[in-house]
């Protein structure tokens, strides 16, 4: 809450996209509130949309043995679709390559979409392939090596038809897939690419190798290499304002992290 109000202070323009699921649970345990409470109190806050993460896949059987320090599937749909009845928009992800099968995804995308006909809240769906290499779960000899690419496409072509037409906006996540990954999943339902990114260091942490950040210009080449026709976007998909691309375009290049 804190956070959240002394970065309005400072920013009164910023758009505050944090806080998933699991940490809305945390934060309403502790401050002994209901998520109902916590959540109005974090809108008032600032807070203007949440990352619909720690879901990982939307099935109890999989979550037990894959996360069982996380909240379980009926926690996670329940504190999305009070965020969204708040008035709190969210994202919509799955983790998938790790120790689920194809039935598990179509139970995920069900569940995903029954929400979204019920609220309309989500504004994008974005696949995550699990990365294997440094994965406790993976090291431990319980988890596959991650996705096929054959797979990764898959899952984005199959989100696409499954959430149609409720979810327009299927993201690939340029960071977990890299530039091969990324030209193929424009051809394959995705209209949306994961941010430029700073310093990323989740994806980087478990094993990827395919950078921490890349520029628009980098970005706007790879989808016109594709045949389409770049545009940046808010986080509420709307159109943004020419200053803020001007920005954008002139950004200095970060400092690369050891």
């Amino acid at each position: 809450l804190e956070i959240c109000a002394a970065v309005k202070d400072a920013a009164p323009d910023i758009h505050i996209h944090a806080f998933s699921p699991l940490e809305i649970a945390q934060g309403a345990r502790t401050l002994n509130l209901t998520i109902k409470d916590f959540l109005s109190r974090l809108k008032d806050a600032g807070l203007s949309t949440l990352p619909g993460t720690a879901a990982e896949i939307l099935d109890d059987d999989i979550g037990a043995t894959l996360c069982p320090d996380k909240i379980n599937t009926n926690e996670w749909l329940s504190i999305i679709e009070t965020a969204h009845d708040l008035g709190l928009r969210t994202t919509a992800t799955i983790m998938y390559g790790h120790i689920e099968q194809p039935v598990h995804w179509a139970r995920h995308l069900v569940r995903v979409r029954a929400l979204q006909e019920r609220t309309g809240g989500f504004t994008e769906f974005v696949p995550l392939p699990f990365v294997h290499m440094a994965a406790p779960i993976y090291l431990k000899g319980f988890a596959r090596r991650g996705p096929t690419f054959r797979e990764t496409i898959l899952m984005h072509a199959i989100a696409r038809i499954v959430l149609h037409p409720v979810i327009n906006n299927i993201q690939a996540s340029w960071v977990k897939v890299g530039q091969q990954g990324i030209n193929a999943c424009l051809n394959a339902g995705v209209n949306d690419l994961g941010g430029t990114l700073m310093n990323e260091s989740i994806s980087r942490a478990a094993g990827t190798v395919h950078g921490q950040e890349w520029a628009p210009q980098e970005i706007e080449q790879i989808i016109r290499a594709a045949g389409r026709r770049p545009a940046q976007r808010t986080t509420l998909y709307k159109k943004v304002k020419s200053e803020r691309k001007r920005v954008s375009y002139n950004a200095k290049a970060l400092v690369a992290i050891a």
